[in-house]
């Protein structure tokens, strides 16, 4: 891998479409065991940059001058409030803008990079709330300009109260020193605006990481200093521990391969095949691999914080700091696909500000919080991880606090040859879909092979082997010549953000698109699963065609799917069907020429622009 020079897979891109789908899998899985998405590593270097100057350095300036103080003095801002205060309203603003998370190449977003605020900014867009049925005033699925004013008012709260200079507060904290703090008058506005914006569109909510950066916004607003400072300690455990949690199923020890291999800075390949059983016979998880998965991967993101939280000896509270320092360290290092970088850097300051700064030892344990208020925090950073893990169809995996836990919601699209343009001319957008974006950079064939490099990622988790079987099912030899896409990367394109929550794309989401597109029956299809129910032993499955709706329904067995390899080499795993539509009949659609395979490439279609 060079620095602008990837690790293109080893086929010939003209003919690698005319091979069977599974043969495409077959080899993209093997090669994503070794180099990963194979991504130059000046993509690497472009993600470190932002990181260090945008995200940490930019934000620095932002609280520290606006506050009157040095910058380039940390000593002197580190233990500030005011700082910590601002530092999560400017990942507020970065998040909200579409320039955290899921931002640039490892989430979909080639040419350009940012999506998010250009998508937001836009009437006509696709918006999806949460509850049309149940709350006056947010049915439908296009942003209107109501809706980018609300947008522009909660940018615009950022912006205030990293500005305002901070009041000084009759509170004290612990060692009886006076602070200074946001004022609850900048706060209530912004919190106001993220859960009336998100009851209009979701996405905006989710995108912000409301999840964990809203309840700090609450703990500014309305607590004491000392309980603050507890219950933000609460909050960024809640986080680790229930994440840890999620991770106790059979999915977790199939992320840990993928996600390695994909590590930029790892050139060895043996290391990286040593976390697959046989590799490149069997690309199930090695025992190594599942050694990481179950103890640093999951007993200690359970433990070590939870010892942070209770500890009030300094020794032991500092070695579990840097354990957790540790963790944020490596997974900033793999680059995980959506790309959750800054939300690493942000919980890299907490443990500083939080634990180190304001240890259980100087006032600021678990007791010394206000017990009604304690027990209220307790409660609320309970209450969504354990109705999500239960109830997953009815709860975001983000709220749920189920990162990278491998049990997600997930979709595969199928469209019949040349049905995805209708993408690109009929839904308004912030740029073309990933496709289009990547033919601009490399060529119509090289495209399509990167894009196949994620279905061969999806297929190394569990989910990705039951959605190939419905599919196969689904669409028989169809399965050959249709276009075939990660649901989640191509809905990144359609709504300007998505972190790895099938809930986004689900057949809310498709009934936007066909509402847009009219598809013909058989034109686009779409196999959806959601997460599994914690302990369930089955994911529960549906398949859409998007011009009649649901036509099936029913379950694969998790054990069966972590079983098999990638490519299902033994047929698709076993379904229960519980329901299909009465009387529905798939439309077939032919192959259409390969251009450059079948064809001159001058033959092919011309390239479509965005929907404006």
């Amino acid at each position: 891998m060079g620095l602008t020079t990837g690790n293109f897979p080893p086929v010939d891109p003209p003919t690698f479409m005319k091979m069977p789908y599974l043969e495409r899998i077959k080899t993209l899985s093997r090669h994503w065991a070794e180099y990963g998405f194979g991504a130059p590593k000046i993509t690497m270097f472009i993600y470190l940059f932002r990181m260090i100057f945008f995200t940490a350095g930019c934000g620095v300036l932002a609280a520290t001058l606006t506050s009157d103080l040095n910058p380039f003095a940390p000593s002197e801002w580190f233990d500030q409030a005011i700082v910590w205060q601002k530092l999560i309203v400017w990942m507020l603003l970065i998040e909200s803008l579409g320039m955290g998370g899921s931002w640039g190449p490892l989430s979909g977003h080639f040419k350009p990079f940012t999506a998010g605020f250009r998508h937001y900014f836009r009437t006509g867009t696709i918006r999806l709330p949460p509850w049309p049925d149940k709350v006056p005033g947010t049915k439908g699925h296009t942003r209107e300009p109501i809706d980018v004013l609300l947008y522009t008012a909660l940018i615009a709260t950022y912006v205030v109260a990293i500005a305002l200079p901070g009041q000084d507060n009759a509170d004290t904290n612990a060692a009886g020193a006076s602070l200074t703090l946001m004022s609850t008058g900048v706060l209530v506005p912004m919190i106001a605006l993220l859960c009336v914006l998100g009851l209009r569109d979701r996405t905006v909510f989710l995108a912000a990481r409301s999840e964990q950066y809203l309840p700090a916004l609450i703990f500014f607003a309305f607590f004491p200093f000392v309980d603050m400072v507890i219950a933000a300690k609460i909050l960024i455990v809640a986080v680790w521990a229930w994440a840890g949690f999620s991770k106790l199923t059979k999915h977790f020890p199939l992320v840990i391969p993928p996600m390695t291999s994909n590590t930029p800075w790892l050139s060895s390949t043996k290391i990286k095949r040593g976390h697959y059983k046989d590799f490149p016979n069997d690309l199930r998880p090695s025992g190594f691999a599942k050694f990481m998965a179950h103890i640093p991967g999951t007993a200690f993101e359970i433990a070590v914080p939870l010892v942070l939280l209770l500890s009030t000896n300094d020794t032991i509270t500092t070695i579990a700091a840097i354990i957790m320092l540790g963790y944020c360290v490596f997974i900033i290092s793999c680059f995980p696909l959506a790309t959750p970088i800054e939300w690493n850097v942000m919980f890299m300051f907490l443990i500083g500000f939080l634990f180190l700064e304001h240890q259980g030892s100087a006032g600021y344990a678990l007791w010394d919080m206000d017990p009604a208020l304690l027990a209220l925090t307790l409660i609320a950073m309970c209450v969504f991880p354990i109705w999500g893990n239960m109830r997953p169809d009815q709860i975001s995996f983000l709220p749920s606090l189920r990162q990278y836990a491998g049990n997600w919601a997930s979709a595969m699209w199928a469209m019949a040859p040349g049905a995805e343009q209708k993408l690109n001319e009929h839904v308004k957008k912030a740029s073309l879909m990933q496709r289009d974006q990547l033919e601009e950079l490399y060529g119509f064939h090289e495209a399509e092979v990167v894009l196949h490099q994620l279905l061969g990622w999806r297929s190394l988790h569990s989910q990705g082997r039951g959605l190939n079987s419905v599919m196969w099912n689904t669409l028989g030899k169809d399965l050959d010549h249709y276009t075939l896409r990660e649901a989640e990367f191509s809905s990144n394109a359609l709504m300007g953000w998505n972190f790895g929550d099938g809930h986004l794309h689900d057949d809310r989401f498709i009934q936007a698109l066909q509402d847009r597109c009219n598809f013909a029956p058989g034109e686009f299809i779409v196999v959806w699963v959601e997460s599994e129910p914690y302990a369930n032993g089955r994911q529960q499955y549906h398949v859409i065609d998007a011009a009649v709706g649901v036509i099936e329904r029913g379950s694969w067995s998790v054990e069966e799917c972590v079983n098999t390899q990638p490519w299902l080499p033994d047929g698709p795993v076993s379904t229960e069907v519980t329901w299909r539509r009465e009387g529905y009949q798939r439309v077939s659609y032919p192959p259409q020429p390969i251009p450059g395979a079948d064809e001159p490439a001058a033959a092919a279609a011309p390239r479509p622009q965005v929907a404006t």
